[in-house]
């Protein structure tokens, strides 16, 4: 049971949704205006000072999207969440959100393409210092804390080589030092690991991959203590203008009813397609933190609940055959994103982390035969003969 007295399943299906106090309607309506009318204008004012509750342009709050918040944010057991128009939209307001010029953050070596080079290229020209490190390794963060260091960012799974991180261990070293964690949670969702519980401070998720589900939007969420995320609603939020649509919002309310049963199924089919590839005599390697031969599966036993639907793959054959294999899939798609019902393969050395150099991509331990693979809602059998035909073209086996 919840600290709410809801379980997971539960809170998904009503949290913050249903039935409308005015028409009855049991599901959460889709508010698609940008702006609200004001009943008078000494009312108009209140709203704008905070005096007043109330809405006033969507980019600064709407019914759809608050009720969005709220489900997340219980599902995370946070304390407020805020939702903007993309995972980077919602990683960016956060950190931004935290550090001025001068200060400094360390972050896993291994992160999403586009968060290494908000923090190596974006961030480095406003005068923010990043150290990447290995944050599987606590004393490594430990070692790079400055006395300017404002945060720990990371990943858990990271993406795309499924590292994890000890969140525990996070938490005892920000807290010796008085700084904030940061963990993208994306992979796992709250069905299978909830960061919060373990102490993380802000967690984010790119909203477009399991929590939407269906790969027909784009969005993005954070969570966190309410004063904080206050702060950031008042300020990067609004200011950089990095909004959620109300339809979007509607989208993912919709596709986190099923959030639970998906992430089940995407789970079992991962493991089989993991034992499958790691049986195989083409394969060379296989990270998957389900499988026993992942170097911290018990750290995923001890933080997870389950092990997601993300795989990693490295083939006999180096980059050649892993093209090879991507090239000659029919059932499975050749595209970047996950979570999605269908089952996706990419190449995150030329596509997703194609923006980190070639030695940031070797210490993150992407090489470049590296094939990631977003396992779907198929049936396994049919996920597995597709695979199997592709791999008999690019290795011979």
């Amino acid at each position: 049971m919840e600290k709410d007295g809801m379980r997971l399943e539960t809170k998904a299906t009503h949290i913050g949704q249903g039935p409308e106090p005015h028409t009855g309607s049991i599901v959460t309506p889709i508010y698609q205006t940008s702006t609200f009318v004001f009943p008078s204008v000494d009312e108009g004012a209140a709203r704008f000072s905070g005096e007043s509750e109330g809405y006033i342009y969507t980019r600064l709050g709407n019914p759809t999207i608050a009720a969005l918040e709220e489900c997340v944010s219980a599902l995370e057991n946070g304390e407020k969440a805020i939702a903007f128009a993309s995972g980077m939209s919602a990683i960016s307001s956060v950190v931004i959100a935290m550090v001025s010029a001068g200060d400094h953050i360390v972050a896993d070596k291994c992160v999403y393409g586009c968060v290494y080079s908000l923090f190596a290229e974006l961030l480095a020209r406003f005068g923010v210092q990043v150290d990447f490190v290995d944050c599987s390794e606590p004393e490594q963060v430990e070692k790079a804390i400055k006395p300017n260091t404002k945060l720990i960012y990371f990943e858990s799974p990271a993406n795309p080589v499924l590292k994890l991180v000890d969140m525990q261990a996070m938490v005892q070293i920000a807290k010796k030092h008085g700084i904030m964690t940061v963990m993208d949670n994306t992979f796992m969702t709250p069905v299978f690991q909830r960061p919060i519980d373990w102490g993380i401070d802000v967690v984010v998720h790119s909203a477009t991959k399991y929590l939407g589900g269906h790969g027909d939007l784009l969005a993005g969420i954070a969570v966190g203590p309410e004063e904080f995320m206050d702060h950031v609603a008042e300020t990067t939020q609004k200011d950089l203008g990095g909004a959620l649509g109300p339809f979007d919002a509607w989208l993912i309310l919709r596709g986190i009813k099923t959030l639970h049963v998906r992430m089940e199924r995407h789970e079992y089919n991962a493991m089989k397609v993991a034992e499958f590839l790691e049986n195989h005599p083409g394969v060379e390697r296989v990270y998957y933190p389900g499988l026993k031969s992942h170097p911290q599966h018990e750290l995923a036993k001890k933080q997870m609940t389950g092990f997601g639907g993300m795989i990693a793959v490295e083939l006999k054959g180096g980059f050649e055959a892993g093209k090879t294999l991507m090239d000659s899939v029919k059932l499975c798609h050749l595209a970047v994103s996950l979570g999605e019902t269908s089952t996706l393969v990419q190449h995150p050395a030329s596509m997703t982390h194609s923006v980190m150099t070639p030695e940031a991509r070797q210490a993150a331990g992407i090489s470049d035969g590296l094939i990631r693979i977003s396992v779907g809602l198929e049936h396994v059998d049919d996920i597995i003969a597709d695979l199997s035909q592709a791999l008999k073209k690019a290795t011979g086996f």
